[in-house]
């Protein structure tokens, strides 16, 4: 099993910015499709970006787009978040996931069930 760390998370006040980190034990970022997702207390858990093996196709759900960036460190085993002009309505609990896609893109289905592996989340908070 794929074992997932995440970092980074903590308390901002609106407008300020976080990077999130997540570090693999193995070489899977170039051979999985890598996913943010978060959730908020009483909410379903949500994709909030994705790339796909070897950091390419990023995707964003739309209510990040422009202010949050995925990347990803291939020499390190590392998957990034990096947060800009956050908002009350982010905070929520930050988990990253990975998909054995055996290095195709991800799938189109944005969803938690698609990945296999997930680390133990991070919690990010937001105050207005």
């Amino acid at each position: 099993q794929v074992q997932l760390v995440e970092s980074g998370g903590g308390s901002v006040q609106a407008g300020g910015s976080l990077r999130l980190s997540c570090a693999a034990s193995e070489t899977i970022i170039s051979n999985y499709c890598m996913g943010w997702f978060r959730q908020a207390p009483g909410k379903e858990r949500e994709g909030v970006a994705r790339i796909s093996p070897g950091g390419g196709f990023p995707r964003y759900a739309d209510s990040v787009k422009g202010r949050f960036t995925i990347s990803v460190d291939n020499a390190k085993n590392t998957l990034y978040l990096q947060m800009n002009k956050l908002k009350p309505e982010d905070t929520a609990m930050y988990y990253c996931a990975a998909a054995d896609t055996r290095g195709a893109n991800c799938v189109s289905d944005f969803a938690p069930r698609n990945y296999n592996d997930w680390g133990q989340g991070t919690q990010v908070t937001v105050s207005s």
